[in-house]
């Protein structure tokens, strides 16, 4: 059984502007005192094409935690633009947040972004190169695609412990939920809240 749970996550500042940093509040229930730190990811999808173009926006480290319910803000810059594609700049992407202990992945929840340009002639004409001081960041908060990982979370013989989280994650990339980009509704805007089981 998964020694933490995630109760609720809150996209601040949004809609936003492109260059406005990320801003998460995350809720947590942890059962039973963890001794070491989880270990949070922010991730931005450059494009849909390939992985290469995948930023870390930030990581933080949180621990050692006690048994009961947290919550903090997850704050990271934006992406850096030069690494974004050109042709993936504008439209639909995907921002991840992950969490992981002892370098276990065990949650990971995806949000769908639209990024657009707020001039309506510029929507018709975009642009080249894009002017990312122009474009509008909306996150679908309502719509996160939640993937959980079985992980070992005791602690094991550490020669073991390679095999067994080899095995653990060829198993989960299997049943993992995968990313499929949708139309994107501005009316969907609204908060998103996952329940504790």
């Amino acid at each position: 059984m998964a020694k933490v749970q995630l109760c609720n996550i809150t996209v601040m500042d949004n809609p936003s502007p492109f260059l406005n940093p990320f801003q998460f509040e995350i809720t947590f229930e942890c059962i039973e005192e963890l001794k070491e730190d989880l270990e949070w990811k922010m991730i931005y999808v450059g494009s849909a094409e390939s992985e290469e173009h995948d930023q870390i926006l930030d990581s933080v480290f949180v621990g050692p935690i006690p048994e009961g319910k947290h919550m903090f803000v997850f704050q990271a810059d934006p992406p850096n633009v030069s690494r974004i594609p050109e042709n993936d700049a504008i439209g639909v992407t995907v921002v991840l947040l992950t969490c992981s202990y002892r370098g276990q992945e065990f949650i990971r929840v995806g949000y769908f972004i639209n990024n657009e340009y707020s001039d309506p002639e510029m929507r018709e004409n975009s642009p080249s190169p894009p002017q990312f001081d122009k474009v509008m960041r909306n996150i679908l908060a309502s719509e996160p695609r939640v993937t959980r990982f079985k992980i070992n979370w005791e602690e094991t013989n550490p020669q073991e412990n390679g095999t067994q989280n080899a095995e653990t994650t060829a198993q989960t990339s299997e049943i993992s939920t995968p990313i499929e980009v949708p139309a994107f509704n501005e009316n969907s805007n609204s908060w998103a809240t996952m329940e504790c089981s």
